[in-house]
Parts: structure tokens; C-alpha cells; sequence
């Protein structure tokens, strides 16, 4: 293995758990190393830390994969990877549609793998676990029999890693647009052009958690994609749900996942610009009796978390203002440089200023099958809350 060796003083993040090793951290790295090998790392006093894949053109210089010395990192060291990681979902009960690999949270940096059934969609975010795209294939083909293989890496973060942006079949083709089955109703996903992986996952147990407050409910969903979280509302028993997105396609998907499961009557979607129509509703004093948002990240840099944070605050201030008094409010918040402190800081600023009182209902992360690392922040990253609103 090659050796890197890291600058004096540094190390005790890394020694404590944390598996990224910045460029500026490092001291000496051997001259022969290439973007995408694994390198051995060594504290300023050659202490052994671990293996990790080397890449000198990302911000993250080292994501480290192991701690034993060793342990040799090969085709066989990645498929045991992917099987504890199968092994944990299925233990904890996420069989059937499920992120399958987590990243740094199992083990695999830079990886993420969604199962849906017998599909499998996978990124490779980080080059020195791009390298071994196919061993992860051959691991997926042997695990689970699989045939139904699709690549979703069309996304800028590659770039960062000198990689080029990149989607497409890793098996052979088959249709991209899949039905799947979550808390018992329908929802179609497109592997190939939806977002991130076609679906989001993360949020199955939150859209299970809406089941009693939307009840004979007037529903508002704001921010509503493919109309997940809305559907849901109308096969819990709403009375009426209307769902909002900028996105004309998205309006479209919605409205089939509705007709799927023989709800459209009760839940409708517009394609109107949410911001726009929360401000307006709320000026006109439009109500309902439970108001979901439900808004993609508002920031991925850390220069521009003020901005986040007032975005936050304004949809969920115009929210509650379009609540009747002792009506629910569920919001997230995905944004994983907005810690979950400063998220409900912020909604309890929201109420303040909207003159409202508000009680917490439930608070929850994501879905297990996105398992939390303690020390690394980007792993908590999705925020959930249903709060009781009244005047």
C-alpha cells in the first residue's frame, strides 16, 4: 500500500471516528500515488490510522474505508461491504424499497445504492469508489440475482471529483418507470429522470407519521414533486388535498400517482410557484386544516445558510398563518448544512412572528434504512416535524 502521511498536530479527528482527511492535512504522500488508489495513512508520528482511495483533485484528499491494517481493500472487501449493509436493512426490517448503501454510514464513502424491489439505482459520488463501479455491480448481481441495474450520476458533485456526469443502464436495459408499493398505496417512479434517484426514500416513515392528523382534513401541500406526501394524505382519509409544484412534469407525475390509486377526485395539483402562492393565500386569509412543506435544499454551500435559513422561515411563517386555529403543520427541511437545532430555532422564530402558538407532535429524521453516524454531520441530514398551530 502506498503511504500518506499526515501533518503533525493532525489526526485526532480522524483517530476519533471522522473517515475524511482534508488536502491541507496532509504532509507527505508518495510520489507514485494516483487518483483513485488506495493509500495507506499514518499520523505525524507513523501511527497506522487506516486505508482509505486517494484523490488529490477533491477537497477530501483521503476518504478512509478501513481501520484494520490488515485488511486488504479489493473486490471481496466491497461486496462484504454491500452484504452487512443488506444485512442491517433487513434486521431492522427495510426489505423492499430501501437505500440499500449509505455512504460513509455503511462503510462505502461516496456510494449510494436505492433498492426498489428488483431495481437498483446507483451513484458513485467520489472517484476513488467510482473506480470500483463494476465490483459493485458483479456484488449486486450475486447478492441479489438482480439483472435491473441503472446509473445515476448526473450530478454536479462529480465534478468536483474530475468526473464527468454520467447516467445510464449497468445491466441490460429494461423500463426506467417502475410501480412501487409503500404504506399501501401505489407510486410510480422514474429511475431515469426523476430526481436524485427517481424517488425519495428518506421520507417513507414521515409520510406514514400524517396518517391520523389529515382524517377528514382539508390538506394544502406545498412543494409536492411527485404528490407523495399528498397521495398519502388521500388514502388516510383527507377530505380534500390539493398539492403545489413549479415543476409541470412533476404536476403530471402527481396527478398519474393520484389516478393510480383511484384518488383523484379528492386530490388535485396545480403547477403554480409555491412561494408566490403561500404569500398570497395568507394575505387573503385562505385556511386549511393542515399544511405541508415539503421544499428541496435551499442551500449546499455554507455561505449561503443565512439565506437558507430565512427561506425556511418564511414558507413555514405563511404556512401557519394559512392554518385554522388548532390545525397541524408538517415541514422538512433536507438541507443538511442547517443542523436540526437551528431548524426548529427557526420555526419556533416563524411562530413568533406569525403571533401563533404551536405545540410538537412528532419530531423524526430519516427512515432508518438511512442509518445516522454520530460525528458526521451529512448523514443527519433530513429534518421532519408536525407541530399543533393555533391562535
Amino acid at each position: 500500500m502506498i503511504p500518506v502521511i499526515l501533518k503533525k498536530k493532525i489526526g485526532l479527528r480522524i483517530e476519533n471516528g471522522h473517515p475524511w482527511i482534508f488536502g491541507n492535512e496532509i504532509a507527505e504522500a508518495d510520489e507514485a500515488v494516483k487518483p483513485g488508489d488506495i493509500v495507506t495513512v499514518f499520523s505525524g508520528d507513523k501511527k497506522f490510522l487506516g486505508k482509505g482511495f486517494f484523490n488529490p483533485r477533491s477537497q477530501i484528499a483521503i476518504r478512509l474505508l478501513t481501520r484494520n491494517e490488515n485488511e486488504l481493500v479489493d473486490a471481496r472487501f466491497i461486496q462484504g461491504r454491500m452484504e452487512a449493509a443488506w444485512n442491517y436493512r433487513k434486521k431492522i426490517g427495510y426489505t423492499e424499497n430501501c437505500r440499500l448503501v449509505f455512504g460513509e454510514a455503511d462503510g462505502l464513502p461516496g456510494l449510494i445504492i436505492d433498492k426498489f424491489g428488483e431495481h437498483f439505482v446507483i451513484q458513485t459520488l467520489a472517484l476513488g469508489i467510482d473506480v470500483w463501479k463494476p465490483a459493485i455491480v458483479s456484488a449486486l448481481e450475486q447478492i441479489f440475482l438482480t439483472d435491473k441495474i441503472y446509473e445515476r450520476n448526473d450530478v454536479p458533485v462529480r465534478e468536483l471529483e474530475g468526473m464527468v456526469q454520467q447516467k445510464g443502464f449497468l445491466s441490460a436495459p429494461f423500463d426506467t418507470k417502475i410501480i412501487i408499493q409503500e404504506n399501501g398505496i401505489k407510486m410510480e417512479v422514474d429511475l431515469e429522470n426523476g430526481q436524485k434517484t427517481g424517488y425519495f426514500l428518506d421520507q417513507q416513515d414521515n409520510r406514514r407519521a400524517i396518517r391520523h392528523i389529515v382524517k377528514d382534513a382539508d390538506v394544502l401541500g406545498a412543494f409536492c414533486y411527485t404528490g407523495s406526501f399528498e397521495v398519502h394524505a388521500g388514502h388516510y382519509g383527507a377530505k380534500s388535498v390539493l398539492g403545489l409544484d413549479i415543476s409541470e412534469n412533476a404536476i403530471t407525475a402527481a396527478r398519474k400517482n393520484a389516478h393510480l390509486n383511484g384518488l383523484e377526485n379528492r386530490v388535485r395539483f396545480e403547477a403554480v410557484n409555491a412561494f408566490d402562492v403561500l404569500k398570497k393565500w395568507a394575505k387573503e386569509n385562505k385556511k386549511f386544516d393542515v399544511v405541508m412543506l415539503d421544499p428541496p435544499a435551499f442551500t449546499k454551500s455554507r455561505e449561503n445558510i443565512g439565506k437558507a435559513v430565512s427561506g425556511y422561515k418564511e414558507i413555514n411563517l405563511r404556512g401557519m398563518k394559512l392554518l385554522r386555529s388548532g390545525g397541524f403543520l408538517v415541514s422538512s427541511s433536507c438541507t443538511n448544512l442547517v443542523p436540526p437545532q437551528l431548524f426548529l430555532d427557526t420555526i419556533r422564530s416563524a411562530a413568533k412572528d406569525a403571533g401563533k402558538k404551536i405545540r410538537q407532535v412528532t419530531y423524526q429524521a430519516q427512515s432508518p434504512d438511512h442509518p445516522i453516524a454520530w460525528g458526521l454531520e451529512n448523514t443527519h441530514y433530513l429534518k421532519f416535524l408536525i407541530i399543533e398551530v393555533s391562535d
